[in-house]
């Protein structure tokens, strides 16, 4: 009780207790957990990556966060402009005869001379001219093909003719077809057809230069044989179409070869079927023979 006369209010104080929560509560062990989840899936990816991958694209993969950047393939150690190396290096473009300084320089990269360019210019020379030829075989191709505008070949024929360049030349594939046929059946025998064919490629063949290489092919038999002719008649078509584009007016000289492959090589999967019956015609390149 207060005092009698003093009128103040009692002060009353509640001590309240606080406690902190369970530790189910709290979020620390959440962000550890999360950075542990975290840690195991990388290492999860790691594993499946380096199980997934070749080494080359592990290598590739491992180049692209390598911090360092290649700039000189060789590097003398200097810090000027040639890394090192002198304008008189082989190792850098401008050469002038003088330097040499390659231990094991290859033909086109060995020093001649006081200017050096003698061989470059006669490199540059051959480079012209090979690349005439390479035009030349272009346009009996594009002749043959009908894309220039201006071929001989009828439709009728050219369901016979296929032409491609490979490093050996420019191909040119004459070929059967049901009902129309190169050769009288089993023999060396030309047809019509492949008179007026050899005629339009001698035509063609008169625009280059080139050497000429002719292959027979055959296809196989469908049954196995005591004696299969096979190589003897590939051969012969082979010779056959050498002569007929002799007789229209190629050059003779530029013959180079003429071959029989029999059955070896056919140009589909079933190889008795008559596609396989070809003669290749081929105007070699000048480094083919």
């Amino acid at each position: 009780m207060s005092a009698p006369g003093d009128n103040a209010a009692p002060v009353i104080i509640k001590r309240k207790k606080v406690t902190g929560g369970d530790g189910h509560h709290g979020g620390a062990w959440k962000v550890a957990y999360a950075d542990f989840v975290t840690a195991m899936m990388a290492f999860f990816l790691l594993m499946w990556l380096l199980n997934a991958t070749t080494e080359k694209q592990r290598k590739g993969i491992a180049d692209y966060f390598s911090p360092t950047i290649p700039i000189n393939r060789i590097s003398g150690g200097g810090d000027g402009s040639f890394g090192g190396e002198s304008v008189f290096s082989e190792e850098v473009l401008p050469q002038n005869g003088t330097g040499a300084t390659n231990r094991r320089p290859t033909e086109s990269r060995q020093a001649r001379g006081e200017m050096g360019v003698a061989a470059q210019g006669a490199e540059q020379s051959d480079a012209v001219m090979e690349s005439a030829a390479e035009r030349a075989l272009k346009d009996v191709e594009d002749l043959l093909s009908g894309t220039s505008g201006e071929s001989n070949v009828s439709r009728k024929m050219g369901r016979h003719i296929l032409t491609r360049l490979t490093d050996e030349g420019l191909l040119i594939e004459v070929f059967d077809l049901p009902g129309a046929q190169l050769f009288r059946t089993g023999t060396a025998e030309p047809t019509d057809l492949l008179y007026q064919i050899a005629g339009i490629l001698s035509e063609a063949g008169a625009l280059v230069q080139n050497g000429i290489a002719v292959e027979g092919h055959i296809q196989a038999a469908p049954v196995v044989l005591a004696h299969n002719p096979v190589w003897d008649l590939s051969a012969e078509r082979a010779n056959a179409m050498r002569q007929l584009l002799q007789d229209r007016g190629l050059d003779a000289e530029r013959m180079q070869r003429v071959t029989g492959h029999a059955d070896r090589e056919p140009v589909v999967r079933n190889p008795m079927a008559m596609r396989n019956n070809r003669v290749e015609v081929i105007f070699l390149r000048s480094d083919s023979g």
